[in-house]
């Protein structure tokens, strides 16, 4: 037995297979090899290189330890969504094709007798079967991809990159598979989909993402129990007692102030605050 090596997992699944007729499922596994191929080609990842196990809806893929995870979060899923948007827009409901992509990193062996063993690869799959990843899908019918990631990947990759991943537009989960003994916290996005603009319970609202020391402000409270200063969940305003400050950051030119007289009160001489 070789040593397991420390590899980024990617498990592809696609929507609604099993519903398809034999026909069907003949030409959805050829359009998808090949969307996967075309998609990689053009943002510069040599899918040939990849260590993949099939399956009719989908496959497993185990990357080369010197494919950045940027530019397979970054690039690779948008420009496959891009793809999976253009092919279906032609295509009637029954034959488009819709992917579920799951992402985690972590030890597995290359050399195993009937697959890839590891916990790392039981895992990638498990988010991929998700009920929020199925559901976050299903409510935007025109998308091409929902994508989950790991907390890891999360944290030391998307978190990491802003400009090309929007962490913003993620939102985080918790997957759980009761039969399988299996709960665990990930992230998921609907790739070019604001998720905060449906009320579908599919995905939940998230805390921000994870800060470094010693930066935001923190909510305390007086020994009385009445907030002093800090954020207020959700508007990004600042309490004062009973007055209320609301505005980009709560505070400068545009920022209004709330208070018990019952009326609003602009801070900074300019126009009435606005959420951004």
């Amino acid at each position: 037995m070789r040593h397991p090596e420390r590899r980024l997992l990617i498990s592809v699944d696609m929507e609604r297979y099993s519903r398809r007729t034999n026909l069907q499922q003949y030409e959805a596994q050829k359009h998808f090899r090949d969307l996967l191929h075309e998609a990689a080609g053009d943002v510069g990842l040599d899918r040939v290189a990849w260590t993949t196990q099939q399956a009719g809806d989908g496959e497993l893929a185990i990357l080369p330890r010197d494919v950045a995870e940027s530019r397979v979060i970054g690039r690779f899923v948008p420009e496959l969504n891009r793809r999976l948007r253009g092919y279906n827009s032609s295509r009637v409901p029954a034959a488009r094709i819709r992917l579920r992509i799951a992402v985690h990193q972590g030890l597995v062996h290359l050399d195993g007798a009937n697959g890839f063993p590891g916990n790392a690869v039981v895992f990638v799959c498990r988010l991929g079967e998700a009920e929020p990843v199925k559901e976050a899908l299903a409510a935007f019918p025109d998308a091409g991809v929902a994508l989950i990631v790991s907390t890891e990947i999360y944290r030391d990759v998307v978190t990491e990159y802003p400009e090309e991943m929007r962490p913003e537009r993620f939102r985080r989960v918790e997957v759980v598979h009761p039969d399988k003994g299996f709960r665990e916290d990930a992230w998921l996005c609907v790739v070019d989909e604001d998720m905060s603009a449906t009320p579908s319970d599919a995905a939940s609202t998230p805390p921000p993402p994870p800060r470094k020391a010693g930066s935001g402000a923190e909510h305390r409270r007086e020994p009385s129990g009445s907030p002093v200063t800090g954020t207020r969940p959700g508007t990004g305003g600042i309490r004062t007692g009973d007055v209320r400050v609301d505005g980009q950051n709560a505070i400068g030119h545009g920022a209004t102030a709330i208070g018990s007289v019952g009326r609003d009160a602009t801070l900074g001489g300019g126009p009435e605050g606005r959420e951004p």
